[in-house]
């Protein structure tokens, strides 16, 4: 344990639980002002909106503003759909206990870790994996919950706002198997959610590992794929190093040959961390609530009934 807790400080990992994602620079006092001027015509156009919450972190509001280039006015519709979406989806944003056994199962079977360490242009890097290739106690409606309240825990603490985000997608224990456990209402509200709704900048995507039949796979998602998204894919074969040539080889987890920790030593500090939020959570549920019956006739989004009367388990894809 000596040994690996090293690991993790050499890289940078903060021992008191801040700059998660990446690390925490500090904030100056008239950096932090000019940040807090920027986002006062949010802040007061958010307390002007009769059906959205008014209890949101200033943090998540300059992520917010800063994602969407600074645009106030595109701020303002990315945060109500965020909102919106949340509300219209209780099944991934409802009952969110870190402590319960439906989200401990979930790291169990699979790793999901914000990397500590950012790549020189200040991207934070986020690994997904199974564990194991065996699915039998893999829920697809779990995981995704599990991994937004993960995503809610750093869009509300980090304050080191990262520019970009680099996803990596590792598949080498995703088989066939996989298709029959994915939902299809719930991959197209995830599609939906993380591609407009949630204040980040996508920069990079990799998927490495690859099958050969990492196409029967991806068919699933490109549907729900924005072209601008599909074309930062990028497929890696296994044993190869051409992930190495977008993202630095020493701020990956010891088991992808870097130097930043083991991904279990990576993965009990965020399961702290989420623990350690459980109350936010639990209130969460009802304080970022949007209250349909007083939304004002200018702020109709289309985009919203996308998501509604969808299909259930996507259990009868042609795999030929």
């Amino acid at each position: 344990m000596a040994s690996g807790y090293l690991a993790i400080q050499r890289c940078n990992f903060p021992r008191d639980g801040s700059g998660i994602g990446g690390i925490e620079k500090p904030i100056m006092p008239d950096q932090e002002l000019a940040w807090t001027q920027e986002i006062v015509p949010l802040r007061n156009w958010l307390n002007k909106q009769p059906h959205l919450p008014h209890d949101v972190e200033d943090v998540l509001l300059h992520r917010f503003y800063l994602s969407c280039h600074k645009s106030l006015e595109r701020a303002k519709r990315t945060m109500d759909l965020f909102f919106t979406m949340r509300s219209s989806t209780p099944d991934l944003f409802c009952k969110r206990d870190p402590c319960s056994a439906e989200i401990r199962k979930v790291f169990e079977i699979t790793d999901m870790l914000p990397l500590p360490t950012r790549t020189k242009d200040n991207y934070n890097v986020f690994i997904y994996r199974l564990r194991e290739p065996d699915l039998d106690m893999f829920s697809f409606l779990d995981a995704v919950k599990t991994f937004f309240m993960l995503i809610d825990t750093r869009l509300t603490e980090e304050h080191d706002i990262p520019s970009g985000e680099i996803p990596i997608f590792d598949a080498a224990n995703v088989s066939l198997k996989f298709v029959g456990k994915v939902n299809l209402s719930v991959l197209r509200k995830y599609m939906m959610y993380t591609q407009e709704a949630v204040p980040v900048r996508l920069k990079q995507v990799h998927v490495i590992n690859s099958p050969s039949y990492i196409g029967k796979i991806f068919a699933l998602c490109k549907p729900f794929l924005k072209n601008e998204v599909a074309k930062l894919i990028k497929f890696h074969e296994p044993n190869s190093e051409t992930l190495y040539t977008d993202i630095p080889k020493d701020i990956l987890p010891e088991e992808y040959g870097g130097a930043c920790g083991s991904v279990d030593q990576i993965k009990r500090y965020w399961i702290k961390r989420m623990e350690a939020k459980r109350n936010w959570f639990l209130e969460n549920d009802k304080n970022w609530f949007v209250e349909e019956s007083l939304r004002p006739a200018n702020c109709r989004d289309e985009k919203i009934e996308k998501i509604r009367d969808l299909p259930g388990s996507f259990r009868s894809l042609a795999l030929d």
